[in-house]
Formats: structure tokens, C-alpha cells, sequence
């Protein structure tokens, strides 16, 4: 697990840093203690990702539970009583992973898994907006009955040049730093770009003071700071656990386990993608791990748990390899509330909005929106529908909308056909397979063939035969493209039989079929 060190640890303080003010501002959108997300992720970190497969991912409070945790308080009466939700929740879901109910990620098509990530770009950059000009929350910019002009007016008096100086200098340093600088020198490597940039932000903070253009206490990140080992100790808090013939507190544990479980399941899904090595995260063991997170997370006071978009993909994006940066990220939340909150007080948000601006715009870049469209309606129409769930509803919202409109359009283009995946060879100990597919293969069978790839053992020689196959799925291409990659490290060789012709090992499954359309 420390082979990449070198990688996973700047990796783990740009995570760090993305973390921070996620967690304290998911805690206080859920109505929670600001201390209780910063538990959960501490914990999402290290127990999660101690346990979790997952060599990306990261876990930790999830806004897509937002809403969900704010009402159950609410309706419970205290944050104690929740808590003993949140610790069932866990147990449901260590039970959902020994069923092995992780499959059910697979069920759900590249269109929504993509237009997921880029409506979740999109709200991140949207969310960032009021942080990169210096806008305080309870700043009223909309008015009713007031004009443009009187719009424009209320936007100006309300920005605020420090902040805005400082988000063009983090977004300046990021940019050059991964474009330019990166390609210079290994100093550049080892030294993250967004550590350099919060840097900077704390001397200017520090240096231009109570200017004009200085950096107010309301553009800061805001970390609890106990004054002594007993107040430490003092925000953390127990569930109530007398409450537990509550019926209603199982109906919020059963809530979240469910939710927690799809979002992270389909958090899995989206990272293993964007992985360049195509790892594939084991989610049943991920249902393990995030039950684990969530009864320890309960048991001490901290919010539910997920892996979480937004942190795994900054993870991705800056350069982990394993999941040690995860750990270590979770490491590093616990010493700072620990030993350093005060600094961690220094930094502006401003700083943070620029990290978070670059990695919207990573999920969310137009190149994506082109290729999606290239790829024709049945993977656009899915694909927009979700994104525009997610921006204008919520997460599950756009989720399910896009999911609806995926089934629709094969239901609508398809007839039902077999859709059984026909095996020859397996009875035979010779090295030799043989794998006959089906007449129609959507995303719905990306479960099934993914598993019997995986069950091919090293230095075999396998016959795909695609012959009666007349209608095969962009997301089943992308699951044999990602199989070859694995095959070559084990030895596999992979004679695809096809209308087409004969070839062996094939560069590329998408492109033989004439559907890859590059970013």
C-alpha cells in the first residue's frame, strides 16, 4: 500500500483540504453539530478506507443525505435519538453486503453514471459561485419586484475584491501548475498545486489584514477550536439507545441504508471508471466498509456516510494511486482538529472555491457533452436528463429520471430478444474458452458478463464469438475494452469472432465496432 507514497500523500492533502469545508458545511445544511462532519469524514477516511478495495474512492458526509438527515432530526426530537439511526443504518448495510447486494450498481447504464459526474460538476461549480466573489450567505442579491439593474447593483455591492483576487491567484497557480509547471521539474510532482495555492491564500489573508482588500471572518473556513482536552471530547456525542423500539427510528436507519448504499454504489461505478489502471472495486466489500464507517460514525457522533463524488474524483484528479491517500486524508482531518484549527481558520474559501471550480469543470467539461452526442440519442437523451435532475432537483432525482429514460428508449428501439450469456469450454480443463453472446446485449447485462470475464483464469485462450449478435451496447463495449486491459496482465489471449471479421487481442473493442468517438 505505500509503493506510491510519493503520489497518495500529496493526493491525501488536496483531499484534505476539499474535505474540510464539504464536511462542516454538509453538517450544517443537515442541521447537525459542525463537529459531526468532521467526524464522519475522519472516519470515512480511516475506517473506510482501511477496510474498503476501493483504490480511489473516498468516503465521508454526503449532500445527497442532506436533506434526508435534517428531516429525521427534526422528526426525531435530537441528534442523540438520530444517531441511534445511523448506527442501524450501518448494521443493514453490513447485511446488504453479505446478501451480496453490491451487484446492483451494475444495473444502471454509462449515459446516467456519466451524467451523474457531470451534474454533480455543474452544482459543485454553481455552489462555488458566492465563496469565489466573497458573497456572504445571508446576502439578499434577488429581490422581489427589483430590476437588472438593480440586480447588478445588489451583486456589486455585495462581492468582495479580496476574494475575488484570491480565487483568480489559486485558479492562475492550479493552472500553471498542473499545464506548465508539472512538465518542468519533479519538485513540481511532489509539491501539489492546490497545497501551494491555500498557501498563498493564508499569507495574503495574513498580510493584507483589515485592508479594503482584505479577507473578512465570514470568507474563512470555520473549525471548531476547543480550548482544552475536555472541551475536545466535549463535541463528541452518544446515541440514545433506549430509543431503539422506535419505530420511526428504524424507518430513518432503513432510509438511509438504502440511499447511502445506492449513492455509493453508484459512486464505485463512476470512479472505476475514471480510473486510468480499470480497477474494479469489490462492492460487496464496499457495502462492508461503509456499514462498518456508519456504526462507528453513529456510535461517536458523527453523520452518515458514502463514498462520495466529489472527494474521490479530486483524489483521481490529483494524482492517488492507492487507497492510502483515502486513509491519509482521514488521518490528516483528525490531527488538524486536533492540533492545528486555528491555521485551518486562516484559510480563505475563496481558495477552496478555485480547487473546486477546476474539478466542476473536469466533470463537467464540454468535450464530454460532444462525445455523448456523437454517441447518438440513446446515450444522450439519458445522459442530459440526468444532469439536468441532478442540477435543478437532487442526486436521486436525476438518477431515477435518467434511469426511466435509459429503459424507455430500449423499450422504445428494441424488441425482447435471449438474453442469456452462452458459455462452451468450462467443463474442459485445457486453457481453452469459448463464449457465445447473446442477440441483444444492453447495460442490463454488463453484471453478467463482467462476471464471467473476471472467473477466466490466467494464460487462457479465449473465442468471444459475437456472430448472432445484432444489437451490442456502448456499456458492454466499455466493459470488454476494460477486460482486455486486465487480460494482457494476465496473460488472456482474446479471439473475437464477428460479422466483421476475425482478430485477435483487438485494440480496441469500440473502435472494431466503429463507436469510438474520441474526447
Amino acid at each position: 500500500m505505500f509503493k506510491y507514497f510519493n503520489k497518495d500523500f500529496p493526493a491525501s492533502i488536496v483531499v484534505f483540504f476539499v474535505a474540510i469545508p464539504l464536511c462542516l458545511g454538509i453538517a450544517l445544511a443537515s442541521g447537525a453539530p459542525l463537529f459531526s462532519g468532521l467526524i464522519a469524514g475522519m472516519i470515512g477516511g480511516i475506517v473506510v478506507g482501511s477496510i474498503s478495495n476501493s483504490q480511489l474512492g473516498v468516503s465521508g458526509p454526503a449532500a445527497g443525505l442532506a436533506v434526508i438527515v435534517l428531516g429525521a432530526i427534526q422528526s426525531l426530537g435530537s441528534f442523540e435519538i438520530f444517531l441511534v439511526a445511523v448506527v442501524l443504518a450501518g448494521i443493514i448495510q453490513i447485511i446488504m453486503g453479505a446478501l451480496r447486494a453490491g451487484i446492483i450498481g451494475y444495473y444502471f447504464p454509462s449515459s446516467v453514471i456519466k451524467g451523474m459526474l457531470a451534474g454533480i460538476g455543474i452544482t459543485i461549480a454553481l455552489s462555488q459561485i458566492p465563496n469565489a466573489f466573497g458573497i456572504a450567505e445571508d446576502e439578499e442579491i434577488f429581490a422581489y419586484n427589483e430590476g437588472i439593474s438593480e440586480v447588478f447593483s445588489n451583486f456589486a455591492s455585495a462581492i468582495s475584491p479580496g476574494a475575488i483576487i484570491i480565487t483568480l491567484i489559486a485558479l492562475a497557480i492550479l493552472l500553471l501548475w498542473e499545464k506548465v509547471l508539472v512538465h518542468k521539474h519533479n519538485i513540481f510532482k511532489i509539491v501539489p498545486g492546490p497545497l501551494v495555492a491555500v498557501a498563498v491564500g493564508v499569507i495574503y489573508y495574513v498580510v493584507m489584514g483589515d485592508s479594503s482588500l482584505g479577507i473578512r471572518e465570514y470568507q474563512l473556513v470555520t473549525v471548531p477550536v476547543p480550548e482544552d482536552a475536555a472541551s475536545f471530547f466535549g463535541q463528541f456525542s452518544l446515541p440514545t439507545f433506549n430509543a431503539i423500539t422506535n419505530s420511526e427510528v428504524w424507518i430513518v436507519a432503513i432510509t438511509i441504508a438504502i440511499v447511502a448504499s445506492l449513492e455509493t454504489l453508484l459512486s464505485v461505478e463512476a470512479i472505476d471508471k475514471l480510473d486510468p489502471w480499470k480497477r474494479t472495486t469489490n462492492t460487496n466489500r464496499e457495502l462492508y466498509a461503509q456499514g462498518a464507517g456508519n456504526v462507528i460514525s453513529g456510535l461517536i457522533g458523527g453523520l452518515p456516510i458514502t463514498q462520495v463524488i466529489v472527494r474521490s474524483s479530486t483524489n483521481q484528479q490529483s494524482g492517488g494511486r492507492t487507497k492510502l491517500s483515502a486513509i491519509l486524508h482521514g488521518l490528516l482531518i483528525l490531527i488538524s482538529i486536533i492540533a492545528i484549527p486555528t491555521i485551518l481558520n486562516m484559510i480563505p474559501l475563496a481558495v477552496l472555491a478555485a480547487v473546486l471550480l477546476l474539478v466542476g469543470y473536469k466533470l463537467a467539461k464540454p468535450a464530454l457533452f460532444k462525445q455523448m452526442f456523437k454517441l447518438g440519442k440513446g446515450q444522450f437523451l439519458p445522459f442530459v436528463v440526468t444532469i439536468l435532475g441532478v442540477v435543478f432537483l437532487d442526486l436521486l432525482m436525476g438518477i431515477g429520471l435518467g434511469l426511466a429514460v435509459g429503459i424507455s428508449v430500449i423499450l422504445i428501439n428494441s424488441y425482447k430478444n435471449s438474453h442469456f450469456l452462452h458459455k462452451e469450454g468450462y467443463d474442459v480443463d485445457d486453457g481453452r474458452y469459448k463464449i457465445t453472446l447473446a442477440e441483444e446485449l444492453t447495460f442490463l447485462n454488463k453484471g453478467a458478463i463482467l462476471r464471467e470475464l473476471t472467473a477466466i483464469p490466467e494464460n487462457s485462450y479465449v473465442e468471444l464469438d459475437v456472430t448472432k449478435t445484432r444489437v451490442l451496447d456502448y456499456d458492454v463495449l466499455e466493459i470488454l475494452d476494460e477486460f482486455a486491459i486486465k487480460a494482457k496482465r494476465k496473460n488472456i489471449t482474446i479471439k473475437l469472432i464477428s460479422d466483421k471479421g476475425t482478430v485477435e487481442n483487438p485494440e480496441s473493442y469500440r473502435k472494431f465496432f466503429g463507436l469510438d468517438v474520441p474526447v
